[in-house]
């Protein structure tokens, strides 16, 4: 009797749509889901294939000066952005992937043009209404998901760098909420502030010692959506 061979086990593979569907395409990615402190942002893009724009990457690839270039050309000549955000307290009410899926969602939901599919960078989809797929390294391989990280990644260090003039003592815009040797110590030694998330370790810890440092709370970071100036008056049109 011939014996059976052991086949391996099949290869863990991202699942990847097997047809992409005609329409427009939108990127997603997230900044600031591992800092101590601040919302999660996200941002969707839709990007205009005769309007091209050289240089996108990877947020975190790109020098702060270049980011901001881009931030600026990318809300220029994409077909339509949105910007959107899970606050503090839906961090620590839902736990920080929820939240951010949920930054994802609101993002998508936002755009002035309704996607037919959707890129998201990472391994996890938000709950949508259109298809989606998860690109592990999105952000390095389609400029579209390189771009929505430019644009959340700009937006939250604006934010902090905003939290900062209102809480020198910890010193947000250097760090911009991550948990550097800088940062825990200004936790030991001011305590959290509003801003803190009150679920991540260090800051509970910092609570539990009972320090508590009061404060105003900073202007909450809106959602924001545009689109482009030709997109605009092609909608305008529609109603004149």
């Amino acid at each position: 009797m011939r014996s059976k061979k052991l086949l391996p086990p099949p290869l863990l593979e991202q699942n990847c749509l097997p047809w992409h569907p005609p329409g427009l395409m939108a990127g997603v990615d997230e900044a600031g889901r591992g800092p101590l402190a601040g919302p999660v942002v996200a941002a969707a893009v839709i990007l205009d294939d005769l309007h091209p724009i050289e240089g996108l990457n990877d947020s975190k690839k790109l020098t702060a000066n270049r980011r901001e270039v881009l931030y600026d050309e990318i809300r220029a000549k994409a077909l339509c952005f949105c910007i959107a955000q899970a606050s503090v307290q839906e961090i620590d009410e839902l736990n920080i992937l929820k939240a951010t899926l949920l930054a994802m969602r609101r993002a998508v939901m936002g755009l002035r043009l309704k996607p037919v599919l959707v890129k998201v960078d990472g391994n996890q989809l938000p709950v949508l209404d259109v298809q989606a797929e998860a690109i592990v390294k999105g952000d390095s391989l389609v400029p579209a998901i390189s771009a929505a990280s430019i644009l959340a990644k700009v937006t939250r260090d604006r934010w902090c760098e905003k939290l900062d003039a209102q809480y020198p003592q910890y010193g947000f815009a250097a760090h911009k909420g991550y948990g550097t040797a800088a940062h825990l110590d200004a936790l030991r030694v001011h305590g959290a502030c509003c801003e803190h998330r009150r679920s991540f370790a260090p800051v509970a810890k910092a609570l539990e010692a009972g320090s508590i440092c009061t404060g105003d709370a900073p202007l909450p970071l809106a959602c924001e959506s545009g689109a482009s100036p030709a997109l605009v008056m092609a909608q305008a049109s529609l109603y004149s």
